[in-house]
């Protein structure tokens, strides 16, 4: 990790040595081939048996985009099992996601930062589980976004009013050693992998 320098301040350096560690991690995760993609995608599938779904509980996934871990099978398993699904939408720079109901097969459309979602006419949901995509993680179920924060705030802001799981969602190759966190980084309750489940839950 990178020392004090002067002027800088613990917060600067935190987020210094995330962006190190993200910029590892990803080139990592870039590597992967189209082979290994595909198969750590129906592997993740394979842990839908770890969420307790009830009938309309809400699963909040995403649409995958630059390289990331595809939810889409995990995603679909749990619709099986009875789960409303949703997808995350952006709405202001320094706001929490929203989450729009999403079925398969649903228009999207383009979003900041290369994201898709829901037209904001489709109803509003409020999720029980959050699969979080993720630029880093370690074992303690701190993980590196990319920098905007929105996860963090979105999950904060969930749990304040009832219990929520958050689950990463990666390839193992992202996982670090440490993530050096901060008082505001939300942590995860579960970090799945194409290797594993780290079930962090009590």
């Amino acid at each position: 990790m990178s020392d004090i320098e002067p002027g800088m301040t613990e917060s600067m350096v935190i987020d210094q040595n995330k962006s190190m560690l993200r910029t590892a991690a990803l080139a990592r995760r870039d590597a992967l081939n189209d082979l290994a993609r595909d198969a750590a995608a129906q592997r993740l599938a394979a842990f839908a048996d770890i969420f307790n779904v009830t009938p309309n509980i809400v699963v909040a996934g995403y649409m995958p985009m630059r390289n990331e871990a595809d939810p889409l099978p995990l995603m679909r398993a749990l619709a099986g099992r009875g789960a409303r699904l949703a997808l995350p939408v952006v709405i202001a720079r320094d706001a929490p996601l929203v989450f729009r109901a999403w079925r398969e097969g649903d228009a999207l459309i383009a979003g900041p930062f290369g994201t898709r979602h829901p037209a904001d006419t489709t109803p509003q949901f409020v999720p029980d589980i959050v699969l979080v995509p993720l630029a880093a993680f370690d074992r303690r179920g701190h993980r590196i976004g990319y920098g905007g924060g929105y996860y963090d705030r979105t999950l904060a802001v969930l749990r304040a009013q009832k219990p929520v799981v958050a689950a990463g969602v990666a390839f193992a190759v992202q996982e670090v050693e440490t993530v050096p966190a901060s008082h505001h980084d939300a942590v995860l309750d579960v970090v799945l992998t194409d290797l594993e489940c780290i079930d962090l839950r009590s």
